[in-house]
């Protein structure tokens, strides 16, 4: 019982952490997904949309 503490403190900044970094790439592909949107509906396409010659 001496560690217990220290275990869950650890467990805690993990779950954090990781919690953390989750919520950023879900803001961060909302993002890229509403900036992809603005730039093809400016007539922008994508490369991989291009016929190959």
């Amino acid at each position: 019982m001496t560690h217990l503490l220290y275990v869950a403190a650890a467990y805690g900044c993990a779950a954090l952490g990781l919690g953390g970094l989750i919520a950023w790439i879900v803001w961060d592909q909302r993002a890229c997904r509403q900036r992809l949107t603005r730039l093809e509906a400016s007539g922008v396409k994508r490369r991989s949309e291009r016929a190959p010659s």
